[in-house]
C-alpha cells in the first residue's frame, strides 16, 4: 500500500506528464477546429529515419494518453496506388504493457506539433511494437468530392426466380476484402498465407462488442462475420440501448479520443470501436484503413470510454462502451473511415414479435445499418437469435412467420410461411431475409425502406407431411364444370390423412388433355417457365416478390400443350405461327424463350394443419 508522501509526488509526475503531453499536442489538435488544417501537417517526403514523436490514444476512460513513436521508414505505395505507409515503433506509457491493439486503428502521431497520420497497420505475433502509419493526406484527399461530380448509377439487377424463392439467404462476402484478412484467425488452414501471416502488415483489428447475442449465434455466424471484417469481442459490455443524438461541442471526438460504429442499436447492438485521428470542424477522420470497405455508409458515431486494454499474445484488444451518438459515419474507404457531427444516420428499425412455444409474447425492437450485405446479415443473425434464446436449442419445432417489408411510395413486401423439422429455424429466417437482401441489391434509387416488421409464432412439434398420391373423381370433364381432388398425405408419424380439394375446369378449355398437377409452393416455383427477367420499375419487383409461392400450402396448377413463349417474366401462351415465326426469324436471336406447356390456371389451396410437401399430377380429358 503506497504511502501518503509517495502517492503525491506519483500525482505530481502524473500531471507533469499529462500537461507536457497536452502541450505537445495541442499545436496538433488546434488544427482539428481550423478551416486550413493543411498547414498543421507533416509531410511524408519531409520524414528521416529515426525521428521521433508522440501518439494518442485511450487506454481507460474517455481521455486519451501519450506515448512514443520512433520513424523507422516508409514503405511506397504499400496501401495503394500513390498511397505509402509510414513504419513505426512505438513506446512509452502504457503501449508498453498493450503494444499494438485493436481498437487503437487511427491515433494520431504527431511529429513537432504536426500531424503526421494514424496508427492502422501491425504485424501479428511481433515481438516489437512495430506499426504501419497511414498518412493524414491520404485519409483526407480520398475523401474529397470534386465539384460537379455526379454519382454513377447502375441499372437494375437481373433476378431469377429461383433468387426470389429462395429458402435460405446466402451472402456473397469475398474473402479478399482488407478487413477479412486481417481478423481471420492467424494460422488458420483456410487461409493461403497462414504460414507467412506474421511476416506482413495488417490492418489492425477492429474489436466488435455485442448486447443481447448468445455466444452460440456468434459462433454459429463466426465465418461470415470474419468475412464481412468483424472481430467479435466476448467481453461483460456491450452497445447502449438508447441512441439519442447529443448535440457536440469543442471537445467532442477529438484527435486520440475513442469513438464507436454502431451496426446495430437497440435491444439487439453491434459496436465497434476505433480512435479518431483528426476533427476539422465537423468533420471526423478515424481508423486509418478500411472498417468494412463500404462505401458510402451511413452509420451511427458514438463517443465512448474505455473499460481496459486487455493484453493478448495474438492481439491484444480494448473494451469500449458506448456513450452518447453525436453523429454518423458517412464514409469508408481504403485509407479510413469519415463521418461528421450533428448529422443523424439513416437505419431499418425492425420489430420482432415471438410467441413461444409456451404462449408468452416476447417483443424485440433495434435497427440495423442500411447496407445490401450487412443488413440481411444482420437480420439473419436477428431472428435466429430470437428463436434460440425463448426456445429449446434440441427438439422439432414448428415455427410460423408473417411479417412486411414497409416502403416509402410504395405497397409493402409481405412475407408468410410455416415451417418444421430440424431445418425449422434457419428456414423461417430466411423467409424474411432473401426478400429483404433483394430489395437492397435491387439498385433502384427509388428504393426506401421505412422498416421491417415479424410475426413468430413457435410450436413443440414437427407438423411436416409428403404428398404421396392425387385421385380425382372422374377422368373426363367439360369446361367451367368443377371435379373433387384427393390428396393423401403421409405425417412424421406415418398416419396418412387426405385432404379434399375441388377444382373447376377454367370456362373456355378446349377439347383435348388436360394435366393437373398439385405440389407444394416452393417445388412449383422450380417447375415454372419463367427463370430469369429484369424489373422495369421496383413496383414491378415488389409485385413479383409477393407473388412468389408459399412454402406452406398446396397449389393446383393445370396444363395443357400448345405453342407459345416467355417474353421477361409474362408467359404468352397460343401464339399465332405468324407471332412465332416472327419472334424467331433468321435476323434475330434471344430475347424470348419457346414453350410447350402452357398454364391453363393455378389456384392456392387454403393451409391445412400440416406443410405439405411434394408434387403429383395426373391427366384427363376435356370433353363437349
Amino acid at each position: 500500500m503506497r504511502t501518503f508522501a509517495s502517492a503525491f509526488i506519483l500525482f505530481i509526475l502524473a500531471l507533469s506528464s499529462v500537461s507536457y503531453g497536452q502541450v505537445a499536442a495541442n499545436s496538433g489538435a488546434s488544427s482539428e477546429r481550423t478551416d486550413n488544417p493543411e498547414k498543421n501537417f507533416f509531410p511524408v517526403g519531409d520524414l528521416k529515419e529515426g525521428m521521433r514523436g508522440t501518439a494518442r490514444t485511450v487506454f481507460s476512460g474517455s481521455r486519451s494518453e501519450e506515448f512514443n513513436v520512433e520513424i523507422l521508414g516508409v514503405l511506397p505505395g504499400w496501401i495503394g496506388p500513390k498511397q505509402d505507409l509510414i513504419v513505426g515503433r512505438i513506446s512509452g506509457g502504457q503501449a508498453d504493457r498493450t503494444k499494438v491493439f485493436a481498437g487503437m486503428s487511427g491515433s494520431p502521431v504527431y511529429i513537432d506539433g504536426k500531424l503526421v497520420g494514424a496508427i492502422s497497420y501491425s504485424f501479428p505475433f511481433a515481438t516489437e511494437a512495430i506499426c504501419g502509419i497511414t498518412p493524414i493526406e491520404q485519409m483526407i484527399s480520398i475523401f474529397e468530392q470534386e465539384k460537379g461530380g455526379k454519382a454513377s448509377s447502375s441499372s437494375p439487377k437481373t433476378f431469377s426466380f429461383a433468387e426470389l424463392a429462395a429458402s435460405e439467404w446466402l451472402p456473397d462476402l469475398a474473402d479478399g476484402s482488407a478487413l477479412s484478412q486481417a481478423n481471420t484467425v492467424s494460422g488458420s488452414s483456410s487461409n493461403p498465407l497462414g504460414a507467412a501471416v506474421s511476416q506482413t502488415f495488417r490492418p489492425i483489428s477492429v474489436p466488435v462488442s455485442f448486447s443481447g447475442i448468445s455466444q452460440a449465434t456468434l459462433n454459429r455466424f463466426a465465418p461470415q462475420l470474419l468475412k464481412a471484417g468483424l472481430l467479435p469481442v466476448s467481453a461483460p459490455v456491450g452497445a447502449a440501448r438508447t441512441m439519442e443524438m447529443k448535440e457536440a461541442d469543442e471537445n467532442t471526438l477529438l484527435g486520440g479520443d475513442s469513438v464507436v460504429i454502431h451496426l446495430t442499436t437497440g435491444d439487439i447492438s453491434m459496436a465497434a470501436s476505433g480512435t479518431v485521428t483528426l476533427r476539422d470542424g465537423n468533420k471526423i477522420y478515424a481508423f486509418g484503413h478500411p472498417f468494412l470497405a463500404a462505401g458510402a455508409s451511413s452509420l451511427p458515431m458514438s463517443e465512448s470510454h474505455v473499460v481496459t486494454v486487455v493484453p493478448n499474445i495474438n492481439n491484444s484488444f480494448k473494451l469500449a462502451v458506448p456513450d452518447g451518438m453525436v453523429g454518423r459515419m458517412t464514409q469508408d474507404r481504403n485509407t479510413g473511415v469519415f463521418g461528421e457531427l450533428g448529422q443523424a444516420p439513416k437505419m431499418i428499425p425492425v420489430r420482432i414479435n415471438l410467441r413461444t412455444s409456451r404462449n408468452k409474447l416476447e417483443t424485440l425492437e433495434f435497427s440495423i445499418a442500411n447496407d445490401e450485405l450487412l443488413s440481411p446479415l444482420l437480420v439473419n443473425m436477428a431472428l435466429i437469435n430470437t428463436i434460440m434464446a425463448y426456445e429449446r436449442g434440441l427438439g422439432d419445432l414448428t415455427i410460423e412467420v408473417n411479417g412486411k417489408v414497409n416502403l416509402n411510395g410504395h405497397d409493402p413486401v409481405n412475407m408468410k410461411g410455416r415451417f418444421g423439422g430440424p431445418m425449422a429455424v434457419r428456414l423461417a429466417a430466411g423467409t424474411v431475409v432473401v426478400p429483404v437482401g433483394n430489395l437492397l441489391v435491387s439498385r433502384f434509387d427509388n428504393l426506401s425502406i421505412k422498416g421491417i416488421e415479424v410475426d413468430l409464432s413457435l410450436t413443440e412439434g414437427n407438423k411436416v407431411a409428403a404428398l404421396e398420391r392425387i385421385e380425382v373423381d372422374r377422368t373426363e370433364a367439360r369446361a367451367g364444370e368443377t371435379i373433387n381432388i384427393q390428396a393423401f398425405v403421409r405425417g412424421d408419424s406415418g398416419r396418412v390423412f387426405t385432404q379434399q380439394i375441388p377444382f373447376t375446369i377454367p370456362k373456355g378449355t378446349p377439347e383435348g388433355s388436360l394435366t393437373i398437377e398439385v405440389g407444394d409452393g416452393a417445388k412449383l416455383q422450380e417447375k415454372s417457365a419463367s427463370k430469369k427477367f429484369v424489373p422495369d420499375t421496383l413496383a414491378e419487383l415488389i409485385g413479383k416478390i409477393n407473388e412468389v409461392k408459399k412454402n406452406d400450402r398446396l397449389y393446383v396448377q393445370s396444363y395443357r400443350t400448345t405453342k407459345g413463349a416467355i417474353v421477361g417474366s409474362n408467359e404468352m401462351p397460343n401464339l399465332p405461327p405468324s407471332v412465332l415465326a416472327t419472334m424467331n426469324n433468321n435476323r434475330s436471336a434471344g430475347g424470348f424463350k419457346p414453350t410447350v406447356e402452357t398454364l391453363v390456371s393455378e389456384v392456392e389451396v387454403a393451409p391445412a394443419e400440416f406443410i405439405v410437401t411434394g408434387q403429383q399430377s395426373i391427366k384427363i380429358q376435356i370433353i363437349r
